[in-house]
């Protein structure tokens, strides 16, 4: 599973059985911290989830900032909740992608606040499966 934590909303995205394609879920609310992480546990419970995906939004120096470190507090919180692996994963640029392609797929522009948060899990979820696939590991679940 990978989560996109953004400032008002969290999107989510699920591996299929296979570990092979990543698959956007209904964005999470991420305004009161308690019932999001409820939400993630048992999300990951019913979807037999075994290792938890966050975006870890690096500047484009590769420096830690405010969002990085956010991030990085929101994963130890995840980890705590679910008691799963988390896996901070460069996300840089995974939200530009996500744009890119929602408006390839000729979504406008405000039906794609809606969608952007989960698109862009699932580009964070695609990229790390792809990698895992050259290093011969498992899928997140």
């Amino acid at each position: 599973m990978a989560l996109d934590l953004g400032k008002a909303r969290v999107g989510v995205a699920i591996t299929d059985e296979l570990g092979m394609f990543a698959h956007a879920r209904p964005a999470l609310d991420g305004h009161n911290r308690k019932p999001l992480l409820a939400s993630i546990a048992r999300i990951a419970q019913e979807q037999e989830v075994g290792r938890i995906l966050v975006g870890f939004p690096l500047e484009l120096s590769g420096r830690e900032g405010p969002a990085a470190r956010r991030a990085l507090a929101f994963a130890h919180e995840v980890a705590d909740a679910t008691g799963l692996e988390v896996e901070l994963v460069d996300e840089r640029l995974s939200t530009v992608e996500a744009a890119a392609q929602l408006r390839a797929s000729g979504v406008g522009t405000r039906e794609s606040k809606s969608k952007i948060d989960g698109v862009a899990a699932v580009v964070l979820l695609e990229a790390w499966l792809s990698g895992q696939g050259r290093q011969g590991e498992g899928s997140p679940g």
